[in-house]
């Protein structure tokens, strides 16, 4: 017979991972923005742009990694 407590399981692991592929996008897309607003000296409206491209393709890895 089955184990009840399996789903719970099953939904902490998916809750982790993407946990995980929230956390990476985040800090992908503060660093960027951090870089290209006061390193580079960027306006705000390019360092958004940049910052939410940055964490779109770092989601995307983490999530390719995450289901490897």
């Amino acid at each position: 017979m089955r184990d009840l407590s399996s789903p719970s399981v099953e939904g902490s692991a998916a809750m982790k991972k993407w946990g995980f592929i929230a956390l990476h996008a985040a800090v992908a897309a503060i660093f960027i923005f951090l870089l290209q607003r006061f390193s580079l000296n960027a306006s705000l409206e390019s360092s958004l742009l940049w910052a939410l491209t940055f964490g779109v393709c770092a989601a995307g890895l983490a999530y390719k990694q995450a289901n490897r």
